[in-house]
């Protein structure tokens, strides 16, 4: 069973802050793999809109630099990404959404033998997949928003109370919809629904104060909860991808630490806790709440790579139990270089420069 250390374990967590910076100092020269690049919809957008100076694989190369390690930003949609991967110690990956989020490049780096931080396949495949993740939190016990999926075929009936309309996969609410009226239902399902023709979650709106709770494995395999987060965002009917952004740096969004009763704290917590033991997360990892006007929590979604940009909730999370930007990544590191080695033994992959990029089959 997992330990877990709450924010207020001040010493513990100062020790352990040393402890990781004099790690830290060993590693000089580590091999770094900085995994980034405009491949799901959702980092398309972060790399059209977001700049440069607020981006996270910005604020990771800063933390690399300090650390002194050897790092380079590989992307996933260069031809040569597999072949200048095998040359580095461990990686890190910047991806989210399908592809990179979602327990495929894990796999990719299990195969390779090649270490890295955060969740493996099994926890990283049903964090990412918000329909999946939402029957665990059934069979967990965890309270979620009441939900049914719409499979592309047939009308959906109306209850007469607002939804949100969510894509299965991807964060940053790139593709969800809040549907008040019936009639903007069908755009609403249109715009969720990808190309395959994927099941579209359909969720009952709750109203209340989103919050958001960071986990942050760190040496010794106990995992420290920081504090929950409010946010709040003004001039928009939820907490949509144009907020999150912030592309015109308005400051439309607060974030604050949130103030629960003890009682309700104790459930976050609790809620937190269950997820990352019954998941399987390592490393990091962000749960997204709603607390409604009655004080009661509402799990919506899992986050198995958090946004590590310099103001992420995830940053502001951190440095509330004192623990640096820098420091989050040494615990990464630390933690994807102490897992056990691998167990089975398989061939090395062989490369040659003659490997031609698969081309993509049109249908006639």
């Amino acid at each position: 069973m997992t330990r877990f250390l709450n924010p207020n374990s001040d010493v513990e967590l100062q020790q352990t802050a040393t402890e990781l910076r004099e790690w830290g100092r060993s590693r000089q020269g580590l091999r770094v793999a900085l995994i980034y690049g405009p491949l799901s919809a959702e980092d398309r957008l972060y790399h059209s809109k977001c700049p440069v100076e607020q981006r996270s694989v910005t604020t990771l190369s800063t933390a690399l630099e300090e650390i002194g390690t050897q790092w380079n930003v590989l992307d996933p949609c260069e031809s040569g990404f597999i072949i200048d991967l095998v040359g580095y110690d461990v990686a890190l990956s910047n991806l989210h959404g399908p592809y990179g989020e979602d327990g495929r490049l894990q796999g990719l780096l299990d195969y390779l033998r090649m270490p890295y931080c955060g969740s493996g396949v099994a926890a990283s495949a049903v964090a990412a997949d918000k329909i999946l993740c939402k029957r665990v939190m059934l069979t967990l016990g965890v309270p979620t928003p009441g939900w049914h999926v719409w499979s592309g075929d047939g009308p959906v009936a109306w209850n007469g109370r607002a939804v949100m309309v969510k894509p299965p996969f991807g964060g940053s609410s790139v593709g969800m919809s809040l549907v008040r009226d019936p009639a903007d239902l069908p755009a609403a399902l249109a715009y969720a629904a990808s190309e395959e023709g994927a099941q579209v979650l359909i969720e009952e709106y709750v109203t209340g104060t989103p919050m958001t709770v960071g986990l942050l494995e760190l040496p010794g395999g106990s995992v420290v909860i920081f504090p929950p987060l409010a946010t709040e965002a003004a001039g928009a009917d939820f907490y949509d991808a144009d907020t999150k952004l912030d592309v015109d740096a308005r400051g439309a969004v607060t974030v604050r630490a949130a103030e629960l009763e003890p009682e309700v704290l104790d459930q976050v917590t609790g809620h937190a806790q269950t997820l990352w033991d019954g998941l399987g997360l390592r490393g990091s990892a962000r749960i997204d709440f709603i607390l409604t006007d009655d004080g009661d929590p509402y799990v919506l979604e899992v986050n198995s790579t958090p946004g590590m940009s310099r103001d992420s909730n995830f940053a502001v999370g951190a440095a509330m139990v004192g623990l640096t930007h820098t420091d989050v990544v040494l615990a990464m590191l630390h933690e994807a270089l102490a897992d056990p080695p691998y167990d089975v033994s398989l061939p090395t992959p062989a490369f040659t420069g003659t490997t031609r990029a698969r081309e993509a089959v049109v249908s006639p």
